[in-house]
């Protein structure tokens, strides 16, 4: 398929769309076993961007098994942990290389902002592959001294050591396709592990990219596979019984789905699910900060962050003011394509994700919320929402229950700490959560309380590689970053020796 560009590229994002897009495995790019295709969408025109080959339940058991060897039989687990340090980094040497290449590339794919995606997703994921090369010199196990009470004057010595898990099975939403493939394929790599990535059908082409990247890196065939299609790949890949591990990232839904297909062999299972977050703006919060911050907190990737605080708490004293203000400062941000360096808000990822934000919406209104601004489509091109504020909403509407996923935000009254404490934990969800308050005692205090994974006091989506990410309740199992985030990807063996 011819790619069809709406907007200037550059010559090598150009030249990447319109060749062939195949399967990454053993070492090689191959076709999909029947030989079919689909096609990914430019969410800023809806216009079809490059075809990709679609891989089914076949190409992933080619691509475990390819794992499989290159992990029993390969270098790689066995690999000086230095020199896997110094292949992990290089990956993200190159994205930083090549960020804007992978900045544009992923604003083609996915709709957000170009400058977002070089200077956030492409650094971001540079830093991620980064920070865990570090680690593969730091994995390291422990000694003890047995008592071994049923064995009189014996003497022993015992330690543990902490190994790969073995073949992994990566599972990529759509809404940040570089970072969280960063997220899963670093600390999987340095600790030894062989991998299979499955991208969201929706954005596969950065990752395709990076597959590249490997490639000319030198890693050994069958280290890093790579996979795309659609949800048929994915339920192959977790029910898969040669895959040790699963790490998924995307809904609740589907989580689920990935955990009762992962029972077959009883992988290991990481999960990081959806959200429906709690913002808390005080009345003694810095106004001006707090508007910006709940700006961010759900309009940060066109509202497409599972974190995103669309439940917005505002005390009493100040709900009319700061609401008036929060929708004006809305209705000026600037929306269009992810190649204006001038916009602020783009489209949402396709025309299913647009369909159903606009369901939400319209929902909301027939319950009888009421939008201080949007509520409606935005052009007639692509797929543009105008972002939408909320208020007079009851707790049971669907807008404040459920997750949207898109630029829509609730705003909710509150007059007592308790009270705002109870209502934030009322949802099945729990990744995130922010407050704003001038009173540090009053953010530790309603911070340890509030049930969620993340809690941001006076700032939102602060996140940081040695901090560990993940969800309370129904949104995940498991946490990424930080040193907890290499742990899902290792397991510990206990050895005894008698002397």
């Amino acid at each position: 398929m011819t790619a069809t560009v709406d907007h200037p590229v550059r010559p090598d994002v150009r030249e990447f769309l319109v060749r062939e897009k195949s399967l990454l495995i053993g070492g090689e790019w191959v076709p999909a076993a029947d030989g079919d295709t689909f096609a990914t969408y430019d969410p800023a025109t809806g216009v079809a961007l490059a075809s990709v080959a679609r891989g089914r339940v076949d190409d992933v058991d080619r691509a475990v098994r390819a794992a499989r060897r290159a992990f029993d039989e390969g270098p790689w687990q066995w690999m000086k942990p230095n020199e896997r340090e110094r292949m992990v980094w290089r990956v993200g040497d190159v994205l930083s290389e090549r960020a804007e290449q992978f900045g544009q590339l992923e604003c083609l794919d996915n709709g957000k902002s170009a400058t977002i995606a070089t200077t956030v997703d492409a650094a971001w994921a540079a830093d991620i592959f980064r920070y865990y090369a570090g680690w593969a010199t730091k994995i390291e196990g422990s000694t003890a001294t047995p008592s071994m009470p049923f064995v009189p004057g014996g003497e022993f010595h015992a330690y543990t050591l902490r190994e790969p898990v073995g073949v992994c099975g990566l599972i990529t939403p759509w809404n940040f396709p570089l970072v969280m493939a960063a997220m899963k394929l670093a600390p999987a790599l340095a600790a030894g592990n062989t991998v299979v990535l499955k991208p969201a059908e929706q954005t596969p082409l950065s990752t395709l990219l990076l597959g590249e990247v490997f490639q000319e890196i030198g890693f050994p065939p069958g280290v890093v596979n790579i996979v795309t299609g659609f949800g048929d790949a994915g339920a192959a890949l977790s029910a898969h019984n040669l895959v040790d591990k699963v790490a998924f990232t995307g809904s609740t839904q589907v989580g689920k789905k990935v955990l009762a297909a992962a029972q077959g062999n009883l992988k290991k299972v990481s999960l990081e699910l959806g959200g429906k977050s709690p913002n808390i703006v005080f009345a003694d919060a810095d106004f001006g900060s707090a508007i910006e911050g709940s700006i961010n907190a759900f309009l940060f990737n066109h509202g497409q962050a599972c974190v995103a605080g669309t439940r917005l708490f505002v005390e009493d004293d100040i709900f009319d003011e700061f609401t008036s203000a929060l929708a004006e400062a809305v209705s000026h941000v600037k929306i269009g394509p992810g190649l204006d360096p001038a916009t602020q808000l783009g489209p949402v990822v396709s025309q299913e994700q647009f369909d159903r934000v606009l369901g939400y919406v319209n929902a909301g209104i027939a319950a009888g919320a009421r939008p201080l601004t949007g509520g409606s489509r935005w052009g007639d091109v692509g797929f543009y929402l105008e972002p939408t504020v909320f208020v007079d909403a009851e707790p049971e509407f669907s807008v404040v229950r459920e997750e949207i996923f898109g630029p829509v935000v609730v705003a909710l009254r509150f007059s007592e700490v308790d009270e705002v404490i109870a209502a934030a934990n009322d949802s099945e969800y729990g990744l995130a959560a922010g407050l704003w308050t001038r009173d540090i005692s009053k953010a530790h205090r309603v911070a340890r309380r509030l049930k969620a994974g993340s809690v941001w006091v006076n700032q939102y989506n602060a996140f940081d590689n040695a901090l560990p990410f993940g969800g309370y309740k129904q949104s995940g199992w498991g946490r990424e970053l930080s040193g907890a985030g290499l742990e899902q990807f290792t397991q510990v063996k206990a050895i005894n020796v008698a002397l």
